[in-house]
């Protein structure tokens, strides 16, 4: 999970209001006649399908977002809108306070050029273009120079473990070394706004893990707005600052990752939590109680921010309560011996 604090700001890098993706040969003729008014019911039963139905978030500077859900529930048509590779049929869409929706298309190739970087499933290599000369291209669009974009794009190879290969052809690499091709020309261009729709689903684990690390190393140092779609909900616990999780084009859920484990909003996402290693996710400022003045703390301390796996056997073994301190050292909380098995093994647990 990405520790990093994001940066907020009161103006929003992304913000949707009423978003709605309705795909369908009478989604029009339905719009026009009520005024832009969506009775969902109504259009349902005139076979209109919502892709995204009336989405509403901010994201802020520096923040992570994952959208998750199973296939078909609407996260990547979500992200295709706000991307605006895909027209939404009603809402609106803010990037850093500018109307996405009433820009021209110069204005929408400048925004792509500057702010935004894109990662898909599928990415669209140039197939006569190397590997090298794949990561260079957006950043000579840009403006840089043959040889700086050269040095550039040759430490991104060495960055997603392409070395060796820099001089091969798209047809000449499996699916996941184009997807790594795909990720690094990404990152080479080093955008305000990450778009990355299942960017390591084609990667073997171990590569997976890496790349999720370097994210996470990259999001620290650079602090940009990430808009990340997964159907993994393991990974999105691990990176996200909040999860949004979808189903049937609706937000079902957007909330911190504690939070949705600790407190699902609906049955759908708790079918997302029931398997979670709590202890894995959870940390100690997540569980804890506040601090009764009048018993007398465990000589133990443990940081609010350590993971509960990490702290719960000292826990278990202290019978009285144990003081969770800030980085500053001020006790902000109390854990018990209680608090550690409902994590561990529910709260019908004695």
């Amino acid at each position: 999970m990405n520790n990093q604090s994001p940066a907020k700001t009161n103006e929003p890098v992304i913000k949707c209001e009423s978003v709605y993706k309705i795909f369908g040969d009478s989604t029009q003729s339905l719009m026009r006649e009520s005024n832009g008014e969506i009775d969902v019911q109504k259009f349902k039963d005139e076979g209109c399908i919502f892709g995204v139905n009336g989405a509403s978030f901010e994201v802020h500077k520096g923040e992570m977002l994952v959208v998750m859900g199973l296939s078909g529930s609407g996260k990547s048509t979500l992200l295709r809108c706000i991307s605006r590779l895909t027209d939404t049929t009603a809402g609106k869409i803010f990037i850093d306070g500018e109307d996405l929706l009433e820009m021209n298309s110069k204005e929408l190739i400048e925004l792509r050029r500057n702010k935004m970087g894109m990662v898909f499933q599928s990415f669209a290599l140039l197939p006569h273009k190397t590997v090298l000369e794949n990561i260079a291209f957006p950043l000579q669009v840009k403006g840089m120079s043959t040889a700086q974009s050269i040095e550039r794009a040759a430490a991104m190879v060495e960055l997603v473990s392409l070395s060796g290969r820099e001089n091969y052809f798209p047809r000449q690499l499996s699916g996941g070394q184009q997807q790594r091709v795909g990720i690094a020309r990404s990152l080479a261009v080093e955008p305000d706004i990450w778009f990355l729709d299942e960017p390591f689903s084609a990667l073997d684990p171990l590569i997976r893990k890496e790349m999720q690390d370097e994210f996470l190393r990259l999001q620290g140092l650079l602090n940009k707005t990430i808009l990340f779609v997964t159907h993994d909900f393991d990974e999105a616990l691990r990176l996200a600052d909040r999860i949004a999780i979808m189903k049937d084009g609706i937000i079902e859920q957007i909330d911190k990752p504690a939070n949705i484990v600790l407190n699902p909003a609906s049955e759908y996402v708790a079918k997302f939590t029931n398997e979670v290693p709590r202890e894995k996710v959870l940390k100690c400022s997540d569980i804890m109680e506040k601090q009764d003045k009048s018993v007398k703390p465990s000589s133990l301390s443990v940081p609010g921010d350590a993971i509960i796996e990490t702290v719960a056997e000292a826990v278990l073994n202290e019978s009285k309560p144990v003081s969770v301190v800030n980085d500053k050292g001020k006790t902000i909380g109390v854990l018990n011996r209680k608090s550690i098995i409902h994590v561990l093994f529910g709260k019908d647990a004695e």
